[in-house]
């Protein structure tokens, strides 16, 4: 159990058992009245109760709000501000997934800064203090622990708002590898081919640096060693640790590069046809590290020699490699590879494309994409 510096605002707490160090962790922070903002799922194997024994037995009163949903929409952060307004908390805490770490991110705009969520879609749109918050996930995938957007939908658009500010950023990070272990296989193949598109997606953006790029090929080498063992032994706390750190380490590769069109694609699929996000994810990327190749060979390359590296393996290192590797890891974790399994209609691809062209991370990606790229790219993985 370590704390890590990251070179980034972000305290890190790493290892088995880490959990069980909330309340000692921040019994110093002056906070009396906490906040956990959690999903019926994570309830139901105990953990939030248990986060609620932690902190009472350093004094910290808590109050659990439960009315996340997968990918949050402004309701779930209007009826938990509404929640935060009744019990008034000084600290708050997401526990699970995803999910849950952006809706209480998104609820700490709302609760310290007033007016809707709405109003914080861009970047650096909080004007007050925000409280401080502690993100504990239950899953190896967003790496939202270590970033300052919160991702909501919109409840009547469906559109999904990044609403960033560097006083979103959570205080401090709990990964403890031992809370992944109870995710079903499947939510484990999900989170897991996420994270690895936030590594590859992070390896090319236009606003990728030396930094990030740190960070995208340290993630990189983690969970591409690490996603296989874990979907063949569930229970290897060692690969579930290396997952977790890898999804960590790529979240902060998100902070200081940019997703690109693997995951504007990704989103209308979630809001038109309620695909979940990491579903979309793998049946999009391995064709969007093709489109790309044209102009990021070298760097898709890379990553693609230290898979080569890490396997002792005698394919060619090149972008077509890395494809090819993700797209067996896809199979390998029982996910479609194609639209028309997941029951996207043809007809239907161009009004897809046409909301895939209004997505923010489309503008970062390396090659310019258009709507009649967007569509191509639908028609490829149809």
């Amino acid at each position: 159990m370590d704390f890590l510096d990251l070179d980034c605002p972000t305290e890190i707490l790493f290892g088995a058992h880490a959990f069980e160090q909330l309340g000692k962790t921040i019994s110093d922070w002056g906070c009396h009245r906490a906040m956990i903002v959690s999903d019926p799922g994570i309830v139901a194997l105990g953990y939030p109760e248990k986060a609620i024994e932690l902190l009472k037995a350093q004094g910290i009163e808590a109050f659990l709000y439960t009315g996340v949903h997968e990918n949050p929409s402004s309701d779930d952060v209007i009826r938990g501000v509404e929640a935060a307004k009744q019990w008034q908390p000084d600290l708050l805490i997401g526990l699970g997934g995803g999910s849950s770490m952006d809706c209480a991110k998104g609820m700490n705009f709302v609760y310290t800064n007033g007016g809707a969520i709405q109003d914080y879609w861009g970047i650096g749109k909080a004007k007050k203090p925000m409280l401080p918050m502690v993100a504990i996930p239950t899953t190896a995938g967003t790496g939202s622990e270590t970033q300052s957007f919160a991702l909501i939908s919109d409840a009547e658009t469906h559109v999904k708002m990044a609403c960033g500010d560097q006083k979103a950023t959570c205080r401090l990070a709990i990964l403890d590898p031992i809370l992944t272990v109870t995710q079903p296989n499947r939510l484990t193949a999900l989170t897991g081919i996420d994270a690895i598109a936030h590594a590859v997606e992070t390896m090319v953006t236009t606003k990728r640096n030396e930094k990030s790029l740190d960070f995208s090929q340290r993630a990189w080498q983690l969970l591409a060693k690490n996603f296989p063992l874990v979907l063949e032994n569930p229970e290897d706390i060692e690969a579930r640790g290396g997952m977790q750190m890898g999804a960590c380490l790529a979240g902060i590769a998100i902070e200081n590069s940019m997703l690109g069109a693997t995951h504007a694609l990704a989103n209308p699929l979630t809001a038109h046809y309620g695909i979940v996000h990491g579903q979309a994810i793998a049946t999009m990327l391995p064709h969007v590290i093709r489109f790309n190749a044209l102009t990021m060979e070298n760097d898709y390359s890379t990553l693609a020699k230290l898979i080569s590296a890490d396997n002792n393996s005698l394919d060619p290192a090149n972008s077509e490699h890395l494809a090819s590797f993700i797209s067996d890891l896809v199979e390998q974790a029982g996910l479609a590879g194609d639209l028309r399994t997941l029951g996207v209609e043809l007809d239907r691809l161009v009004a897809l494309a046409e909301d895939a062209a209004k997505q923010w991370t489309k503008q970062f990606n390396p090659r310019t994409v258009e709507t009649e790229d967007l569509l191509l790219l639908y028609q490829q993985a149809f």
